[in-house]
């Protein structure tokens, strides 16, 4: 058995207020140099919502969810939370939990997939915050593994596509509510959509796993996975739906290569290919509703699809879906208990993914009591 004295939930953070912008954008590219007048152009984005990302307030809901589901099972862990762009930073997390007598953290990491941004990075917010409160050699922090294809990620995101499914296909009280005309299955395509990310920092995410890395493979099992489960529920004598994987909200330097194709593109090009009459977006790449989701999907690429004629329906991320909540605490119980390999569920070949060694002091094993 693996001891733990307290949960870090580790997120992206996201200003809460039109004065948080600038200096939160400032911390996302912070080593870039980028001007300020040049963040202003993706400060509209959060200016048009008031200057507020919702992901701070996903994160409160997601850690009294969790805090409740490890009441309920009896797990006697308290749940610091911190960020690596905004307040509560990882400094202060980490500095609090020490203070309450926690050295040795479990962090459940609000990304689900294999990349530097969601893997490296963290590692490396969370070096940087024992160093910076003396804790390095006295304080650990390990992290349970890549989720991509847990049972509790995974259900919330074949519900949702079943219920946009449904609505467009005319089988669901939304779809009557709404009166709009039923779409045949075969004429509906699913875009399972994700981050862009640079093509070198793609590879670099295991390139034993083709073109792409990890994070390609993983994504394109999960949507395989999904797609299958969605027709297997539907009945053995429906039509497959097609699917494809898109990216959005590429920035950077135009010349740098990054994962396509966007998912505007894609939706412009389905419009033409005289098959398609909508689109089921599934935002699978996010853990939960922040900027880029509302924006770049529930803005730009509803809009798209508006404008070539297509219908279009956005599903639910996790959020604080009870599947995906109790999860996340399996996840937690499967480093208390120190599960095998085998024994962890996954819904993927590629699964399940292995665990990272800690940060700081090595994790100290004991005998269950």
């Amino acid at each position: 058995m693996t001891t733990y004295d307290a949960i870090l939930l580790s997120s992206f953070g996201g200003p809460e207020g039109q004065d948080d912008v600038i200096p939160f954008l400032r911390n996302v590219t912070r080593g870039r140099g980028i001007p300020d007048e040049r963040l202003e152009e993706v400060a509209h984005h959060y200016r048009h919502h008031g200057g507020v990302s919702p992901i701070n307030e996903q994160n409160r809901q997601l850690k009294a969810a969790l805090e409740a589901e490890l009441a309920r099972r009896g797990i006697d862990l308290p749940i610091h939370w911190g960020n690596r762009n905004w307040k509560p930073y990882f400094t202060d997390a980490v500095l609090e939990a020490h203070e309450a007598g926690h050295d040795r953290l479990l962090a459940l990491v609000t990304s689900a997939y294999t990349s530097y941004s969601g893997v490296g990075q963290y590692r490396e917010d969370f070096e940087r915050a024992l160093a910076e409160n003396g804790l390095t050699g006295t304080m650990s922090i390990d992290r349970v593994r890549e989720y991509f294809d847990h049972p509790g990620f995974v259900t919330p995101l074949v519900e949702g596509v079943e219920a946009a499914v449904a609505e467009l296909t005319g089988g669901s009280a939304a779809s009557t509510e709404a009166g709009a005309d039923a779409v045949a299955r075969e004429d509906i395509h699913l875009l399972f959509v994700t981050h862009s990310i640079p093509s070198a920092a793609a590879e670099a995410s295991g390139p034993q796993f083709g073109k792409g890395g990890a994070y390609v493979a993983q994504h394109c099992a999960l949507a395989h996975a999904i797609s299958e489960v969605e027709a297997r529920d539907a009945g053995e004598a429906v039509a497959d739906i097609p699917w494809s994987l898109v990216y959005q909200s590429r920035s950077g330097d135009p010349r740098t290569p990054w994962l396509e194709p966007d998912i505007n593109d894609a939706i412009a090009d389905l419009a033409v290919d005289g098959h398609t009459r909508a689109v089921v977006i599934v935002p699978f790449g996010f853990v939960s509703d922040h900027m880029e989701v509302m924006w770049d999907l529930d803005n730009e690429a509803l809009t798209t699809a508006a404008e070539n004629g297509l219908r279009a329906l956005r599903v639910p991320t996790p959020g604080t879906h009870p599947a995906f909540v109790s999860g996340l605490v399996d996840l937690i119980e499967e480093r208390l208990n120190d599960v095998p390999s085998d024994q962890r569920p996954h819904v993927t070949e590629l699964g399940p993914w292995p665990d990272h060694d800690p940060v700081g002091t090595r994790r100290e094993k004991v005998a269950a009591r």
